[in-house]
């Protein structure tokens, strides 16, 4: 991981749930203090509280709330955020990545780091860190082919 107190790791690709607790597997191991955004519903009781303390901050996806507005503000707020996200957005097959981790992190003025969970040759790969320049469609294809010959738990 880079040496950033602010930073934006987008892990892919995210094919299963076993993804989530491979995440704290890493983020225990490796002494990360990283915060990850997840379904509001993941946040109710009885187990809400357990999410929040494992870095958890809720969002509601039945409607636009502003996230990335409010997630620059979130880096704005902190001395140190290091921020999870799935770049595509579900388990399912996706032809193009959601961008709102690049709009976050160009907002924040933070780098951005891939994180690929590499089920087929069972390794966690870190890199490369990219600070946006603002070309969004650029960097985010560039960004994807990082992941290039990544295997998820399941084929999607």
């Amino acid at each position: 991981m880079p040496d950033e107190p602010k930073l934006v790791a987008i892990v892919a690709p995210h094919t299963s749930n076993w993804d989530f607790p491979l995440g704290l597997l890493v983020k225990w191991a490796l002494g990360l203090r990283a915060s990850f955004l997840g379904k509001h519903t993941l946040f109710r009781a009885p187990l809400g509280w357990l999410m929040r303390r494992w870095g958890g901050i809720p969002v509601d996806r039945r409607a636009a709330n502003n996230v990335v507005s409010q997630m620059v503000d979130e880096f704005r707020r902190r001395k140190a955020l290091l921020l999870v996200i799935a770049p595509e957005g579900t388990r399912k097959h996706v032809v193009d990545w959601k961008k709102g981790f690049y709009h976050i992190a160009d907002g924040a003025r933070v780098p951005i780091v891939c994180v690929a969970f590499d089920w087929g040759r069972r390794v966690i790969r870190f890199g490369p860190t990219v600070w946006p320049s603002g070309d969004v469609d650029r960097e985010v294809t560039e960004l994807r082919r990082t992941f290039d010959g990544v295997r998820g738990k399941h084929a999607v």
